[in-house]
């Protein structure tokens, strides 16, 4: 299948300009210097001036439905908004008058799953149903005839894991179907990977280490000599996550550039490592103290989603960019908040399953002696705070580095922070809260 073609990139500012007023990008330039004082940096370079009142809006993608178009600006208005806990008003570039209301103020159909309460979040609109329909069935299609990735009595796990609704809400900037089956063919074959070589479907810790070493050469290509190379080559398609792994893999070297895909392999063995953690304190029946839980969150986690917004994008976020300190800052916040929500809202299906199930409100609970609805409680504190922090890093970054493609990739991963919590609430068919309220 060739690849799709990739538009060129796009300033997220003049949307910004003519979404919030000339006046908004006005009051960020003049506070910029201010905002890198209170972040402990050197003064930056002088921002460009804003853009002129009444700019038109940048251009939404043709195959962009009217209800996705106001998503994509979302999620750079929340980072050029800022955060909101305290203290944290200087780092702010909207007023506060021009803020949405909160999150616990917006009404939720219950049918569609509730917030856990209390959790610091940003709603999305229902992502685009014709998008959502084909995609769903592109990556069936996929993972039936292409790899063969699950027998037939795991069909009403695969459908209830509604990966269309998931890419399609957590991408609304994605210009074609096939740049949103990109990041949806690997998100199944990460799940693939978790579920039968660590969790639900045979999965064990026992010898993780060598399935992982082996199905991580599906992503970054084993080189070795002629008589071994056909060897390795047939591995590829020894059993169903290394299948995925390969075509996934294939599709996306299609359509990424070079420093796209080293830099996807870099988080998915980021990724491996973390599910080695786990499995070690596994063997070993070992509770981490919360901190060492939290390390390893931070590599067991959804990274190597948001690293690949600007590809499914169709545009490129340069490697000097992408490598930056404090981007790499944002990005590892954006992948530890949205692993934490994974923690919350699959709390009660963990606790069904034999043996203990390391996520946060069980290892706070065991290390600091609370009880489960209060360990429960402080994990959604976390989760907070590493969310505010992710707003502050972002809406810092945003000021600091005013380049066309970081605007748009911080308005990317912010966008996959939201559509990351909106399909966990809304997936009543695997997640339910516990009765703490």
């Amino acid at each position: 299948m060739p690849a799709p073609e990739l538009t060129p990139p796009q300033s997220s500012l003049p949307e910004a300009a003519s979404h919030f007023g000339a006046h908004v990008l006005s009051d960020a330039v003049s506070r910029a210097r201010d905002i890198k004082a209170a972040i402990g940096g050197p003064p930056g370079a002088l921002l460009p001036p804003a853009p002129p009142v009444g700019s038109a809006p940048a251009p939404v993608p043709p195959d962009v439905s009217p209800a996705e178009a106001p998503a994509m600006s979302s999620g750079l208005e929340r980072i050029l908004r800022g955060p909101s806990g305290l203290g944290t008003a200087g780092l702010r570039l909207v007023r506060r008058e021009e803020e949405p209301p909160a999150s616990s103020e917006l009404s939720v159909d219950a049918a569609e799953g509730r917030p856990v309460p209390g959790l610091y979040y940003h709603p999305i609109a229902e992502p685009d149903p014709v998008r959502v329909g084909e995609v769903s069935r592109r990556i069936k299609a996929w993972a039936l005839d292409e790899v063969a990735l699950y027998p037939e009595e795991w069909e009403d796990q695969f459908d209830g894991f509604s990966v269309g609704r998931y890419m399609v809400g957590c991408h609304p900037d994605a210009p074609t179907i096939e740049h949103l089956m990109l990041a949806t063919r690997l998100m199944v074959a990460e799940n693939a990977v978790d579920d039968c070589y660590c969790e639900d479907h045979g999965g064990s810790p026992v010898g993780l280490g060598e399935r992982l070493l082996l199905a991580h050469t599906a992503l970054d290509p084993l080189y070795t000599t002629q008589e071994y190379q056909p060897q390795w080559s047939k591995s590829l398609h020894a059993d169903a996550p290394r299948r995925a792994y390969r075509s996934a893999m294939e599709y996306f070297v299609r359509a990424a550039g070079p420093s796209q895909a080293d830099r996807l392999r870099h988080d998915m063995a980021r990724l491996h490592m973390g599910y080695l953690a786990e499995a070690a304190w596994a063997q070993t029946d070992h509770v981490p103290e919360v901190w060492e839980y939290l390390a390893m969150r931070q590599f067991n986690n959804f990274r190597p989603c948001p690293t690949i917004t600007d590809t499914v994008g169709g545009y490129e976020l340069p490697a000097d960019l992408h490598a930056r300190a404090d981007m790499q800052k944002v990005i590892a916040l954006a992948g530890n908040a949205t692993t934490i929500v994974n923690d919350l809202y699959s709390y009660t299906k963990e606790l069904d399953t034999p043996g203990q199930h390391l996520n946060l409100p069980v290892v706070i609970a065991e290390r600091e002696g609370l009880s489960d609805r209060d360990a429960y409680l402080k994990s959604v504190e976390v989760h907070n705070n590493l969310m505010h922090d992710f707003e502050t890093e972002a809406a810092a970054l945003a000021v600091a580095c005013p380049v066309p493609n970081v605007q748009r990739f911080l308005r990317g991963v912010a966008a996959w922070v939201d559509g990351n919590h909106h399909w966990h609430r809304s997936n009543t068919y695997r997640y339910s809260l516990p009765d703490f309220w």
